[in-house]
């Protein structure tokens, strides 16, 4: 009997990445690593990543003479390898939002054409992006938010899109943000967060 394929299996894509990408808010750089994982434990990493083979320490030494070289893969195999990227592809498509999939979608692509695209979308015009969210957040204060959560969590998500843009902030530099948006209500704590020798990270201090 032949094995089914893991990723024939997957009939929930949002129990694995709960994160819907979105082109203004959605944080790339976790939705990607949470993608890549997904698709590293299925078996389909080659899918979106053709380039990406197993370690030399985790591959097995196999050599592989002229004679014993494969000719053209058999119509079934050709016919999985097709199903398995439509299910990709699907993957993609269920998790992002209807503004990048109306952006991205287009006849008869590929999980890797898909991936790219995204990634592309996300990576372009970087030096522009960075500065004006460098300039964001910079200027994010406790006063703009209705509660801490909401401002910790604006800092994050645009930490996050900086890491986007290859302008990536520091767990220090993220921390020191934090204090310094805080108002007079914090006070003391912030005093005694930045007196901390070395700085808390930032999950820590945002607990503090």
């Amino acid at each position: 009997m032949d094995r089914l394929h893991p990723a024939i299996t997957v009939t929930n894509i949002k129990n694995f990445i709960p994160i819907t990408l979105e082109q203004e808010t959605g944080p790339y750089t976790s939705w990607a690593e949470l993608f890549k994982i997904h698709c590293r434990a299925y078996e389909v990493l080659d899918h979106i990543l053709p380039g990406e083979v197993p370690a030399a320490s985790e591959a097995p030494a196999v050599t592989v003479t002229d004679k014993d070289k494969p000719k053209d893969p058999p119509a079934t195999s050709k016919e999985l390898w097709k199903r398995l990227d439509a299910i990709v592809l699907q993957w993609i498509y269920g998790t992002i939002s209807t503004d990048l999939l109306n952006t991205i979608i287009k006849p008869n692509v590929t999980a890797e054409d898909a991936w790219t695209s995204l990634s592309n979308l996300f990576r372009d015009n970087r030096a522009t992006r960075a500065i004006y969210l460098q300039n964001q957040f910079s200027n994010t204060k406790l006063s703009s938010f209705s509660n801490m959560a909401a401002y910790c969590k604006e800092l994050k998500i645009l930490s996050d899109k900086l890491s986007n843009v290859d302008a990536p902030v520091t767990e220090q530099q993220l921390v020191l943000q934090l204090i310094a948006g805080l108002n007079d209500q914090y006070e003391g704590v912030a005093m005694l967060i930045q007196q901390t020798t070395p700085l808390p990270d930032f999950s820590e201090a945002r607990s503090r």
